[in-house]
């Protein structure tokens, strides 16, 4: 008799606890899409949830959100989030900033590294390149838009225009590892895992130019627990620590 109760527990609890795990659709930016390759069997481990990720540029994930798309967490910038809570499309409970991001500029591996490390320098060095590569702004690509300020903000955005070459999200490393452009910018996140490509190291701190990942639940979602537990997941100690191996600044 005990047995059978025992039994009957076991099944029950393990029961219990499969319906507490949640299948969380997410979209996050695609400059995450590394480190998020090795954080979520982590929480998936943990937790016992299961992530059905998606990754995409944040005028994509902005897209999908507005077309109504099933997700329950999103992350965006922490520039668009004010606007998408009011409009209702990102719960106001439980933001967070999950990961900061530097903007990098880089070479093909093993080429001559220009120097970068004062505003004079910096304008001199792009403007003796033949070609450049960028995130294009138009699909939302949140380097690219950056890049452009930066431009704009050492006077020489008109010069570069004929120059430069505006590709997708993931194309800017290997457009100068084939060697169709001779220096890009993209987040550092992307730069130090590609080993075609070197950093010129920091900007000048005048231009120091960082992007906040930030969002949370998605109103519409129907996964609310499990996705707060990603959410929280993701700003801890030991998931911020691998975000630092891979680029991320700390939060």
């Amino acid at each position: 008799m005990k047995r059978a109760t025992i039994a009957m527990l076991a099944l029950f609890l393990f029961s219990g606890n499969e319906l507490m795990a949640a299948e969380i659709k997410a979209m996050f930016p695609a400059a995450m899409k590394t480190v998020m390759a090795e954080l979520i069997p982590q929480f998936e481990k943990s937790s016992g949830h299961k992530v059905n990720m998606e990754y995409g540029t944040v005028g994509a994930i902005i897209a999908r959100l507005k077309a109504g798309d099933a997700l329950d967490v999103a992350i965006v910038t922490s520039k668009q989030l004010p606007d998408l809570t009011k409009q209702g499309l990102i719960s106001a409970d439980d933001q967070a900033v999950v990961a900061k991001v530097g903007l990098g500029v880089f070479v093909r591996k093993g080429e001559p590294k220009p120097t970068i490390d004062s505003l004079d320098a910096f304008k001199k060095t792009l403007l003796a390149q033949k070609s450049i590569v960028y995130g294009d702004p138009k699909l939302g690509d949140s380097s690219g838009v950056a890049t452009e300020a930066i431009l704009a903000r050492l006077g020489i955005a008109a010069e570069m225009k004929s120059k430069a070459k505006l590709v997708a999200a993931g194309a800017k490393g290997e457009t100068v590892a084939k060697g169709d452009a001779d220096l890009g910018f993209d987040q550092m996140s992307n730069i130090v895992i590609n080993p075609k490509i070197e950093s010129l190291g920091s900007l000048p701190s005048e231009l120091h130019n960082y992007t906040n990942y930030a969002g949370g639940l998605v109103t519409a979602g129907k996964e609310r627990v499990g996705g707060k537990a990603f959410v929280n997941f993701l700003t801890s100690a030991p998931a911020q620590a691998v975000m630092k191996s891979k680029g991320f600044e700390g939060l």
